[in-house]
């Protein structure tokens, strides 16, 4: 009897035990079960939330695309309403009132400065804008910038002044240095280059037998802004007569005439920015203003026989040598501007020309040589134009 109970006990146990190990492997093959689904559906989640991360990225780097798209459209829109409207000039905006009893000119101004709708009056010793004899008497300056004043000035270029050049060229620059540049005969040199134009300038000379170099001086200027050229220029004569008018002017590569009476002044517009060249003289005398860039004052004259054998230049008899004497004054040049009388307007510019010597030289004959009066090409020449399609013909004195 107790060797059957110990029997069936000892079968009980088992049976509990094949049963626990049944439930466990039942319990391991749902976990493996649910761990392999698990896995998979880990892997599932993972790959799904791989893909959501990889759609998220793409959609960021859709997003940051558009973004990149929009900022450079924004910006292109930016600069174009940063871009500052060409030619205008707020120093002359204004409107001609009649004169008051004693011949002084009057003018009201219409530039939005400090001087909105001001009346300027001229000065008693000036009492007007254009006198008829420049060389002896000054005009009235009327400005109605920020200055917002009329001033008496002479109309002529003054040679010992900033931006001038003179005789066998001789410059005075933006810093108040005087020196000379030899340049060569029949040859072009950028005066001024800078982002919105250039001035280049045509070389006339002659080189006396013992002489190492040319004798030069400066007998035409070309003007180039936008798609314009303004040339100024002497005619070559053979004898000198200060009543005959020896200026050549031209607008796009056209001979244009100054009026000698009236207001005696030519206009012209070129994209909206306004080109004047006005007599300050009966002859051989103008003021050229090109709006919000540069206004120069330039005469023509000759060398004289005095002149002539003071300096031992030899030049033959049957030839007057015109050229101009010119005054620069510009307006908004950048902080890079180039050329050789350009870079003396740059911000710290120190002059290379030796001091203390009867003729300081300046170089650069290399650096601002140009193949053509129109040209805008040089070793360090900044101004680019469209195109170039006017002609030296006419214009240019051969020698």
């Amino acid at each position: 009897m107790a060797g059957r109970k110990s029997t069936i006990l000892v079968a009980f146990f088992i049976l509990l035990i094949a049963m626990e190990a049944v439930i466990v492997s039942a319990a391991q093959g749902k976990g493996d079960g649910n761990g392999g689904s698990g896995k998979d559906n880990g892997n599932n989640n993972d790959q799904g939330q791989n893909n959501d991360q990889n759609n998220d990225k793409n959609k960021d780097k859709n997003k940051n695309n558009d973004k990149n798209k929009n900022n450079g459209k924004d910006k292109n829109k930016d600069k174009n309403k940063e871009k500052p409207p060409k030619k205008y000039d707020e120093s002359s905006d204004y409107k001609k009132l009649s004169a008051l009893p004693s011949g002084q000119e009057r003018a009201l101004c219409k530039a939005k400065t400090a001087c909105y709708y001001k009346t300027l009056t001229c000065p008693a010793e000036c009492s007007t804008r254009k006198p008829k004899k420049n060389k002896h008497k000054k005009g009235c300056f009327m400005d109605c910038s920020s200055k917002c004043e009329a001033t008496c000035k002479y109309r002529k270029a003054n040679c010992d002044g900033y931006g001038s050049l003179c005789y066998d060229p001789r410059f005075v620059g933006g810093d108040g240095v005087m020196f000379y540049f030899h340049g060569a005969k029949g040859g072009n040199f950028a005066i001024v280059s800078d982002d919105e134009f250039q001035i280049n300038a045509h070389f006339i000379g002659t080189r006396p037998q013992g002489r190492t170099r040319d004798y030069t001086w400066v007998q035409a200027l070309a003007v180039m802004f936008d798609s314009h050229t303004l040339d100024i220029a002497a005619r070559r004569v053979s004898h000198w007569d200060d009543n005959v008018d020896t200026l050549i002017v031209k607008w796009n590569g056209e001979l244009v005439s100054i009026p000698t009476d009236g207001e005696a002044e030519w206009r012209a517009n070129g994209e909206d920015r306004e080109v004047i060249v006005e007599r300050t003289d009966d002859a051989n005398s103008v003021r050229v203003t090109v709006s919000g860039l540069v206004e120069m004052d330039i005469r023509v004259r000759p060398i004289g026989e005095k002149e002539n054998k003071v300096h031992n230049y030899q030049l033959p008899s049957d030839d007057a040598f015109a050229h101009l004497e010119t005054q620069f004054k510009f307006k908004n040049l950048s902080d890079s501007v180039e050329g050789i009388l350009g870079q003396t307007y740059r911000p710290g510019y120190v002059s290379t020309a030796k001091k203390g010597v009867a003729m300081p030289m300046m170089g650069g004959e290399d650096k601002y040589e140009t193949r053509t009066l129109y040209s805008t090409t040089c070793k360090l020449c900044r101004f680019e134009r469209p195109t170039a399609i006017v002609s030296s013909e006419g214009l240019i004195a051969q020698y």
